[in-house]
């Protein structure tokens, strides 16, 4: 018995695990809802824990060029403290929130590129088994909705998106990453603008939407970034012409003739969130979405993309987290 309990421990003869999330995607700020499976092994064992571990790919900027790696950003702890017997089934049920920043994979079903996973972590006598990865499936809040809604409205097109590692200075970003969504953009601005790159940062009460501008330079002046930020509430949604406002911000980000990579001065204040934080029962319209299903069979998992301004995001360092016991794994 203590043998066999030792080539569990190892992996051998051991419990299996087999996590299942509900199939419908979760927004950020949500609960992700499913269930661990569990199948005793060729002897009884004790589950010391389980855990699930929110981790995505990530790419990062250093001196030697880009690379990208697996970071996680969430853990929690979903049952644990008891007996599985030989080849007995056993089900734990788990609803956990996900962070507010958690990236938006898919817009109207179709993938955005992002890869997102939750690994089941089983503890078994003092041993630690990360043999079950899960895709997660992550829609957008309704405010980040509207938002690229009325970009698409605007013309502007969907090109890519990737997750950065890295903090934008000057906002209440709280993972150590953030996703860029990167634009072609609208023909009417296109011999002014190379592309446009949107990041949400979303929280409790509201989202703060960055912007940024890859402008192109004239005949006697370089290009340059241009960046402006703007907070949304969640509870505003419903009540705010989307393609007017974000048609304001189009203006003042294009027409911006500040410093290189300065931000807009004002950052206004969200107000407290509604009863209804994520809006249910509004229907989208055509916009981004449409752009994003036009463009969704070519786009690759992975593709490189451009960073938000050099000047607002802070230099990083080394973020590998477990790659070498995660080597193969996808989400």
């Amino acid at each position: 018995m203590v043998f066999k309990r030792l080539l569990g421990s190892l992996g051998v003869g051991g419990p299996s695990v087999d996590t299942v999330l509900d199939p419908a995607p979760v927004v950020p700020g949500g609960n992700l809802v499913g269930h661990v499976h569990l199948k005793g092994g060729n002897a009884e064992f004790t589950i010391d824990h389980i855990t699930l571990e929110l981790v995505a790919r990530v790419e990062a900027e250093h001196e030697d060029g880009e690379s990208e790696g697996t970071v996680s950003f969430g853990r929690f702890s979903v049952g644990g403290g008891f007996r599985l017997a030989e080849g007995a089934a056993h089900t734990v049920p788990f609803s956990v929130p996900l962070p507010w920043e958690t990236p938006v994979t898919e817009l109207h079903g179709q993938p955005l590129g992002i890869v997102l996973g939750v690994r089941t972590e089983l503890g078994v006598a003092g041993a630690k088994d990360k043999g079950d990865l899960d895709p997660l499936a992550v829609r957008p809040l309704p405010a980040q909705e509207a938002v690229l809604e009325a970009l698409g409205g605007l013309g502007f097109g969907f090109k890519s998106a990737d997750l950065e590692y890295g903090h934008i200075r000057g906002t209440g970003q709280q993972l150590p990453f953030y996703q860029e969504i990167e634009l072609t953009p609208a023909p009417s601005l296109a011999h002014r603008v190379d592309e446009v790159e949107v990041t949400f940062l979303a929280g409790a009460a509201g989202l703060e939407v960055v912007i940024e501008a890859d402008k192109r330079g004239g005949l006697f002046s370089e290009g340059h970034d241009a960046v402006n930020r703007h907070a949304v509430a969640h509870a505003d949604v419903p009540h705010l012409d989307w393609t007017a406002e974000v048609g304001r911000w189009i203006d003042q980000l294009v027409g911006h003739h500040g410093a290189h990579g300065s931000a807009a001065p004002h950052v206004p204040h969200v107000p407290h969130a509604a009863h209804d934080p994520y809006g249910h029962g509004r229907r989208s319209g055509p916009g981004m979405g449409t752009v994003v299903a036009a463009g969704a069979a070519g786009l690759a998992v992975g593709v490189v993309g451009g960073m938000v301004a050099a000047e607002v995001v802070d230099e990083v360092g080394d973020f590998f987290e477990g790659d070498e016991e995660d080597e193969g794994d996808e989400a």
